[in-house]
């Protein structure tokens, strides 16, 4: 393997996985259920339990189109879409846009099967089936623009803005220079740099929207929190130094790099082109790391600096650390000690180390949020109460 390639799954519409999951998608949390007896029944499988699906109406056509990006997502071989009947997301739906890739695609519904049991006897031979074929494929040799990486942080400290944010800011400049994607996200986390963002783009369209996604996370800010607004950091960011919003977000648009921003993507929609990209986003990072999923990311790096140990269900999830004090503390979940730069180590030596880690990944090796088996439940982005 070169500096310029991976060894990933190809699948039928061209694009390539670094890992080869079956995944079981209920379309509405009274499935979760049946999909986590299946997951129990053929172990290897993946349930995507979450707690949407219905009675949201403001929000059925983003949760069904992030389903539905979940099951396209490139990690995934095959994917059997749980629906239970009554439910506002379709089922039917979701499975057909997975199809549309060609990968495999099936749908069961509850009501429909018999009940709970029938439905996991009947989807736990399916997904046998499908895990059979997926363990038959193997990985090729696959250029780095066929890649698509997810930039995320969480539980950021005053050093997470010196350290490892630009670290992997030098690993997002080199992956896009290899004509691959890079997505940038968390709106709540780019208040206070629409103008610095807006000036890196090609297009007065681009920079306009993104403007537009900035003000907007500002303005609901605002309204939810008051004059509270500039402070909208976790007490973690707090007590690791941040002073303020502007502060959190200056260091988190540094994962971006430098590179022209050619795209604003809706929340899970995939990019149209390839190059640094920006998602309209939130800041809770489970509900973000979902919308990169959607979206089609294949990987995702993810800095901290207070310590944060959650990885994906289907996507594995690189943790860098700000400081030498963290990974210590945290060494069982951080991948990537980026705290050496305040010892004297350089930000290029640091963004080496990611992505000589990044590549390896792409070939197969496991991250420290996959091996303690830190995927967690499916977050889907609510915007609006339930009721």
């Amino acid at each position: 393997m070169t500096a310029s390639t991976f060894e990933g799954y190809v699948r039928p519409d061209g694009s390539v996985g670094i890992r080869n999951y079956v995944v079981v998608i209920p379309t509405v949390a009274c499935a979760n259920g049946v999909a986590g007896l299946i997951e129990k029944t053929v172990p290897g499988v993946v349930a995507l339990r979450h707690g949407h699906g219905c009675g949201r109406a403001l929000e059925i056509g983003m949760h069904q189109a992030a389903l539905a990006g979940l099951g396209r997502n490139p990690n995934v071989a095959g994917a059997i879409v749980i629906g239970l009947g009554c439910e506002t997301v379709n089922a039917s739906m979701v499975a057909a846009e997975i199809a549309g890739t060609g990968k495999p695609a099936e749908f069961l519904m509850i009501q429909n099967e018999g009940g709970s049991r029938r439905t996991a006897e009947k989807g736990s031979a399916v997904a046998e089936r499908m895990l059979h074929d997926a363990s038959r494929m193997s990985r090729a040799e696959c250029p780095l623009s066929l890649i698509m990486l997810g930039l995320e942080c969480g539980g950021s400290d005053a050093f997470s803005g010196v350290t490892a944010n630009p670290a992997v800011g030098l690993v997002s400049d080199w992956l896009v220079d290899e004509g691959g994607t890079v997505i940038l996200t968390e709106n709540t986390e780019m208040i206070g740099t629409a103008h610095i963002l807006s000036r890196r783009t090609g297009s007065p369209e681009t920079a306009q929207r993104i403007v537009q996604i900035v003000e907007a996370a500002e303005r609901r800010t605002k309204d939810i929190l008051g004059p509270l607004a500039s402070l909208v950091i976790a007490p973690g960011n707090m007590d690791g130094g941040m002073s303020s919003i502007q502060e959190k977000s200056l260091g988190c648009i540094c994962k971006a790099g430098s590179r022209d921003i050619v795209e604003v993507v809706d929340y899970g929609r995939a990019p149209a082109g390839k190059g640094l990209m920006i998602m309209d986003g939130p800041g809770y990072d489970m509900e973000s790391m979902t919308g990169l999923g959607a979206a089609g990311c294949q990987l995702m790096i993810f800095t901290t600096g207070r310590g944060n140990p959650a990885g994906f269900p289907i996507v594995p999830v690189i943790k860098v650390a700000s400081t030498s004090r963290l990974y210590k503390a945290m060494e069982d979940d951080m991948d990537v000690n980026a705290g050496t730069v305040l010892e004297g180590r350089s930000l290029k030596d640091v963004a080496d180390e990611i992505r000589t880690l990044a590549l390896e990944v792409m070939d197969g090796r496991q991250t420290r949020a996959e091996v303690n088996d830190q995927g967690g439940i499916l977050c889907l982005y609510a915007m609006t109460p339930a009721f």
